[in-house]
């Protein structure tokens, strides 16, 4: 390790420097030579150079879901030249290059805290050894060396020896204590990280061997800080639990605002986001907006969440816009359909009039029939000049005496012209006067 921390004593410097500055501004509220100064100043790097790291954590998101994209063609690749190893690279750097992809963006932020770890640890293994590094100077070794952060010095590790930590002042047990609360919840934080990925943060419509792997890499990397966490002095013990801590903390907050399409977070999120729309009635906001107009965009290709989504909406009365905006389905000219084609907005539908029976027909329509009837019957016993046969009050009369025969007679013709629809009838003489 001391081999190793040597390579990257160029940036040696800085970080002591850095660690300088902030244990003045600490040193001046709990005192110079207190674990608290001393261990806020190590905190504050961490906070500083993830700050600085968070370009390449988007770019390391941006890397994973494309590698989980590409995982399918991936897989294909591998299966049709298993027997050309060459040939295999070649079209996967051709895959990589038409999608933009690069592996190694997500090994970036490991990749660029690497040289401020090692460069912390050569500052605190020179502390442990009285040796003066970088920009720190005698005075401020000699301050080191008293800082005990809950009983063990910074510079004391789990396998130091008796003799070694007492010199520091302190006893062997309460450094092993201190280190070993420490390295579990360094490899607890560590582990939650992993399967919080894992289990929230993958798409569980697509198995590939990329899930395999971050399912492997959930338990080896908390076994792997268990192992080599023994040899690490309590200072970059410190380091690396609040760096797990703050990685933590960043995943999570990214799991819950930009989940992966398709995972078990993207479901939280959207029924969040229905709920704060259907609520207000809008968008609020640009991240809402932007999601919102990503959904709308990919049209059939929605996931079975996103459909949902959008199915909410329109249910509530409400249509996505492709802008982003949401608008109430009377105001807006078009509504996004499950499948992503526009459809009018919805209009209250005219009222059919329900069917009616045969008898029911029969029954509305007897005026008319014993009106028609009349009339035909009237017309074959007229002669052809037109004149009437009788008088208007013989006729009147005649109603008035034979109304049952008429009303008995009517329904008699409506059942003989409601078979002559299924078949030919016998055709029925003039009545005769």
């Amino acid at each position: 390790m001391d081999t190793i921390a040597s390579l990257f004593s160029f940036i040696t410097w800085p970080v002591s420097w850095v660690i300088v500055q902030f244990h003045t501004v600490y040193g001046a509220i709990f005192g110079p030579d207190t674990g608290w100064a001393w261990g806020l100043s190590i905190v504050s790097l961490v906070v500083l150079i993830r700050i600085c790291l968070i370009p390449l954590f988007v770019k390391q998101i941006k890397a994973t879901r494309g590698m989980q994209t590409l995982q399918p063609e991936m897989k294909k690749i591998q299966e049709r030249y298993k027997n050309d190893k060459q040939r295999q690279s070649e079209e996967m750097m051709k895959l990589y290059k038409e999608t933009g992809t690069n592996p190694l963006s997500s090994c970036l932020p490991i990749l660029a805290q690497s040289p401020f770890f090692f460069a912390l640890y050569h500052v605190l293994n020179g502390i442990a050894s009285g040796d003066t590094v970088g920009a720190v100077n005698q005075k401020l070794l000699e301050s080191a060396q008293q800082a005990h952060i809950f009983g063990a010095p910074l510079a004391s590790k789990f396998f130091s020896s008796e003799s070694d930590v007492a010199a520091l002042n302190a006893s062997l047990t309460d450094v092993r204590v201190v280190t070993a609360i420490m390295i579990v919840l360094m490899s607890a934080s560590q582990f939650f990280t992993q399967r919080q990925l894992m289990t929230k943060n993958v798409d569980t419509t697509v198995k590939t061997p990329f899930m395999q792997q971050q399912k492997m890499l959930m338990y080896v990397f908390p076994v792997m800080f268990a192992v080599f966490g023994v040899n690490f002095p309590v200072g970059v013990l410190v380091y690396w639990l609040t760096t797990n801590v703050w990685t933590m903390g960043q995943q999570m907050y990214v799991i819950r605002n930009n989940p992966t399409p398709g995972s078990k977070a993207q479901a939280s999120y959207l029924e969040r986001l229905h709920k704060s729309v259907t609520e207000h009635g809008k968008t609020r906001g640009r991240g809402e907006r932007a999601v919102v107009k990503a959904i709308v965009a990919k049209g059939r290709d929605r996931n079975e969440f996103e459909r949902k989504f959008i199915n909410g909406l329109n249910k509530a009365g409400l249509a996505a816009q492709p802008d982003g905006n949401v608008l109430k389905s009377d105001a807006s000219a078009a509504a996004q359909s499950e499948d992503g084609a526009a459809v009018a907005t919805a209009t209250p539908k005219r009222q059919q009039p329900k069917r009616q029976s045969k008898s029911q027909r029969h029954q509305s329509a007897k005026p008319a029939g014993e009106a028609e009837a009349k009339t035909s019957l009237t017309k074959s016993d007229e002669p052809e000049d037109g004149k009437q046969a009788s008088k208007p009050a013989d006729a009147a009369k005649k109603s008035g005496q034979q109304k049952p025969a008429q009303q008995k007679g009517g329904g008699t013709r409506s059942k003989a012209q409601s078979g002559q629809r299924k078949g030919p009838q016998r055709p029925k003489s003039p009545s005769k006067k």
